[in-house]
């Protein structure tokens, strides 16, 4: 059996090599840094992130001179890596065939990305930063008091209303995501989407005045049938999908009762910890797994087997 106590795996999103100087940002940052021949760019058509091809592999760092040859939808100025002044930058859609036809660039979904470990860790977080920013940027083009348009502003951090005024700061959704146990057993659940054998852990958006604790409960509670008790905080991570931030929790059932949503699940069961165990091996008799070290549930699980 695998020691789930070494080379643990780094979780997708989590690592971000960023000095995000927010104080300093202002509306002169963007302008300040947008020609700087040094600065690094991250760059995104629509949703899809354009990589680039280096001697030692794949990167999310463009040069500058990149910025020239485009046309540009958004940016924003995201902060400093090792010095430099790094922006993240929208192009069009339409751009991606050009790009896929350069041997310079590597085109690829983001989630893909981010599971196959094609960036460095701290890279990888900001991928997650730009591409939530430049998603918002995307959907906010309109003032949801007046209907007027937005203009950017806060060097990308902002959309101001000059009609009424009114300011638009980025959002996050915030998450629930639960490992819930009774005594030595570990309560997974999959949806109909999910790639065949996969269970994960359970979870769901926190509402508007509720905690998270209490979030984990009522999903808990209304996707199984569990009643849930102690709640305890574990970990958590960005999900750029398009800008979620994943609250990690173990909570403690009352009891092993199961009354199934079907309507949300396609099952929910309760593993013993040597299944578990043997689901993240990818060694399951029956070809189950739990999902893979990019999301958080892989790691809400294996820390809770390393308990």
């Amino acid at each position: 059996m695998t020691d789930f106590t070494k080379d643990h795996p780094p979780m997708g999103f989590a690592t971000n090599g960023l000095m995000r100087h927010t104080s300093e940002r202002g509306d002169d940052a963007l302008a300040r840094h947008r020609h700087d021949p040094q600065a690094r760019i991250v760059l995104f058509a629509g949703d899809v992130p354009i990589l680039r091809r280096t001697e030692s592999g794949l990167s999310a760092l463009h040069t500058a001179a990149i910025r020239g040859a485009l046309p540009v939808a958004e940016e924003v100025y995201l902060g400093t890596l090792d010095g430099s002044h790094v922006l993240a930058l929208l192009t069009a859609a339409d751009q991606l065939e050009a790009f896929e036809r350069d041997s310079a660039c590597f085109v690829l979904d983001l989630r893909s990305v981010a599971t196959q470990g094609l960036v460095p860790e701290r890279e990888a977080g900001m991928l997650a930063e730009a591409k939530s920013l430049l998603s918002w940027h995307a959907r906010h083009r309109f003032c949801a008091n007046c209907g007027a348009p937005t203009r950017a502003s806060a060097s990308g951090f902002r959309r101001d209303c000059d009609a009424c005024g009114t300011q638009h700061f980025p959002r996050t959704d915030p998450v629930a995501i639960m490992l819930i146990t009774y005594r030595d057993r570990i309560l997974l659940g999959r949806q109909a989407r999910f790639p065949a054998g996969n269970y994960s852990c359970l979870a769901g958006f926190v509402e508007p005045g509720e905690t998270v604790e209490d979030a984990v409960r009522r999903e808990t509670f209304e996707e199984a049938g569990v009643r849930v008790g102690e709640v305890r905080y574990m970990l958590s991570q960005p999900w750029p999908f398009p800008s979620s931030l994943m609250i990690g929790c173990h909570g403690i059932a009352t009891d092993d009762n199961l009354d199934i949503d079907y309507e949300e699940m396609e099952d929910v069961r309760w593993f013993s910890r040597d299944d578990v165990a043997l689901m993240l091996e990818d060694r399951h008799p029956d070809n189950l797994r739990t999902p893979p070290p990019v999301a958080i549930a892989h790691h809400l699980v294996r820390r809770y087997l390393t308990g």
